[in-house]
């Protein structure tokens, strides 16, 4: 019967050592240990497995054009996936008995984005100061805002066209957290308020919200999980528009991609590096010269960057920094993404 992997073991590895208990949970259910004879080969140089290999114990050969090298169970470097590449740049040889384990990628970084869009969603919502309903008619306000400012007029028109308009009732839950993301809402007419689960159980209040304020964005990037419930505190009307609507009109218009040779000449021309993912995974394999400011942290350090420069985001596989371009443009920041991130650089270059 297949063993899992030592929680303590598990925390030791980067990055699933960052993701919350309820996603480190995820991801310990499912982290094997493999044992592979010496002088077995766990992966070969131009594979595309889409797998991240972590070595356990034991010593590991990595072979390619340019020499070779090893990397020992336990060591500082073992912390870290290994040769985290696609397609691999690199063999991978057990040079004595080893044992490795290796996650699905998108998974870990499906995980990785749940945790880092944590808290983001409802930090991100628009609430007046006085905390009084705008007189203002709720288009308007919609309409002023920064994220639509890059949105083709005809997306915005099919956007209004494809809104469903839901009547909702004091206490009525629209979105609870921990579900996944179904629809974008913009509240039309009466309150509501943003509550989020405390560990401990108790339900803490984060905001209150009124005519024109919109939520539930972040959930439907990267397909993330709702972090908070949004409760109407009166009887009013919402407008929600589909997720796929919502991609479609929205998300991918706000969103440019570019492959790593297109980066390469924008940077040349003055744009800046900006990598979303932990600190520890930029220090192992951060680009040269690039900005780290992780996806978690970026609402609070957005402020830090240069308005006038274009930022090209980036991560191991898209998803992170498509959602941090996202949140980039909606402050009105020229931002771009490198297309299937760091995992796909390997194959772009060639």
């Amino acid at each position: 019967m297949a063993k899992l992997v030592e929680k303590s073991v598990l925390k030791t590895l980067v990055p699933p050592s960052a993701l919350n208990a309820e996603n480190f949970t995820e991801l310990a259910g499912k982290a094997y240990v493999e044992d592979v004879p010496a002088s077995k080969v766990i992966f070969k140089q131009g594979d595309v497995d889409r797998k991240t290999t972590y070595v356990l114990e034991g010593e590991v050969t990595l072979t390619s054009d340019k020499g070779a090298s090893s990397v020992m169970g336990g060591s500082d470097l073992a912390k870290h996936p290994l040769a985290n590449h696609q397609p691999r740049q690199h063999t991978a040889t057990a040079k004595t008995n080893c044992k490795i384990t290796r996650f699905d990628s998108d998974l870990l970084d499906i995980l990785l984005t749940w945790d880092q869009l944590s808290g983001i969603e409802v930090n991100e919502i628009s609430v007046s100061e006085d905390g009084a309903e705008d007189d203002g008619d709720w288009m308007t306000r919609i309409l002023q805002s920064q994220a639509f400012l890059q949105v083709p007029p005809a997306n915005i028109q099919a956007m209004f066209m494809r809104m469903q308009e839901v009547p909702a009732r004091n206490g009525d839950a629209v979105i609870t957290q921990d579900e996944d993301g179904d629809y974008y809402y913009i509240i039309k007419s009466g309150k509501a308020k943003v509550t989020r689960q405390s560990k401990t159980g108790s339900e803490l209040t984060l905001a209150q919200l009124s005519d024109g304020d919109a939520f539930g964005e972040e959930a439907l990037l990267s397909e993330a999980k709702r972090n908070a419930t949004i409760t109407m505190t009166t009887d009013g009307m919402l407008m929600r528009l589909s997720k796929e609507d919502f991609n479609a009109l929205l998300k991918e218009p706000m969103l440019s991609w570019l492959t790593y040779e297109e980066s390469e000449q924008k940077i040349a021309e003055g744009a800046k590096w900006l990598d979303v993912r932990l600190e520890s995974e930029h220090t192992n394999s951060g680009l040269a010269d690039s900005i780290n400011i992780p996806l978690f942290m970026l609402r609070l350090k957005a402020d830090s960057l240069d308005p006038n420069l274009i930022y090209i985001v980036y991560c191991d596989t898209g998803r992170r920094s498509s959602a941090a371009a996202f949140l980039l443009s909606e402050r009105g920041f020229q931002a771009y993404v490198l297309k299937g991130g760091l995992l796909e650089r390997a194959e772009q270059n060639t």
